[in-house]
């Protein structure tokens, strides 16, 4: 009896170490799939030129001296809204470029404003009036692009551009700021145009053109919108798509960049233009309220770099 106890005890060790090895192979069957799949999503971001819109860029550059700024149009009393992306942008450590944010928008119109507005520029210095009437698709972008090379010209050095690259972002969009340099690192910084290609199924920025979203050209491309009559005739319309017919009829931006999926749109609601949070992102649209900003945050970890301390307990 003891003999056939011990021998229905080994048979049931046998079948238990089978069920667990079946177990341990069905779940690397499973990771497998789902890297493959995470592996074709990352395929889509691709960088184009006009022979070959496939292939890889050459490295245009190993220093780490990229000097981006990032301008957010918005009005001049959404007071609330900048002071929430000076904490989501001011806390990004950012290794291998010089990256400012600044707040875009036209002349001001009311007293407070006069008043409120000098503090924040005292403050910050994060601020950039234009000598224009408040809109959004009757030429605020061709003003904000158009007067840069003057605003930040310096005789002193005029061999370097005072940035490499330009962006035009919303103030509804969430850049990870180390993955955009991340991105940016091997891609020329003269000619250059970056972004997610609309329409969503789109995946030709030299059919179609970068969302509003965020998108990001190189210096010399301002200074050609700046000098340009092409843009100066037509102003009004959406303004990425404007934007991107400047360059089609200007037959600029010979570097194209898609940033498609590392760039999309908040998983909710579901459309064509979204897809689930992803550690590979660059900027994330559509945070239109709190609820999303905060469940964007929290899936990025943002806060892991918080010392402990005993004046607080989170």
């Amino acid at each position: 009896m003891k003999n056939a106890a011990k021998t229905g005890n080994g048979s049931k060790i046998v079948i238990i170490s089978f069920i667990f090895i079946a177990t341990l192979i069905t779940l690397a069957s499973v990771n497998e799939i789902q890297f493959n799949n995470l592996s074709n999503i990352r395929r889509c971001t691709a960088i184009y030129s006009p022979s070959t819109k496939n292939s890889t860029l050459p490295i245009k550059s190993s220093e780490n001296d990229i000097r981006i700024l990032i301008g957010i149009p918005t009005l001049a009393d959404n007071h609330q809204r900048r002071h929430f992306l000076r904490l989501i942008y001011g806390t990004q450590p950012v290794a291998g470029a010089k990256i400012d944010v600044k707040f875009v928008f036209c002349n001001l119109t009311k007293e407070d404003q006069r008043i409120l507005i000098a503090l924040e520029i005292m403050l910050y210095n994060d601020i950039i009036i234009l000598n224009c009437k408040e809109n959004m698709d009757k030429g605020k972008t061709y003003t904000y692009f158009s007067s840069l090379p003057d605003m930040l010209k310096d005789d002193s050095n005029s061999t370097n551009p005072p940035y490499h690259y330009v962006i035009k972002g919303d103030d509804d969009t969430y850049f990870r700021l180390p993955k955009l340099v991340e991105t940016l690192m091997p891609l020329p910084r003269e000619d250059l145009y970056y972004g997610y290609v609309v329409p969503c199924p789109s995946m030709d920025p030299f059919v179609h053109y970068m969302s509003g979203m965020g998108y990001l050209v190189s210096w010399d491309i301002v200074e050609w919108i700046k000098d340009s009559d092409i843009p100066k005739r037509h102003l009004v319309g959406p303004e990425d798509k404007v934007f991107g017919e400047w360059l089609r009829e200007g037959r600029r931006a010979k570097n194209r960049y898609n940033a498609k999926w590392s760039m999309y749109d908040y998983p909710e609601p579901a459309t064509r233009c979204t897809h689930e949070l992803w550690p590979d992102t660059v900027a994330v649209h559509r945070l239109k309220n709190q609820e999303k900003w905060i469940r964007t945050l929290e899936y990025f970890n943002v806060t892991k770099n918080l010392k402990p301390s005993k004046m607080y307990h989170i």
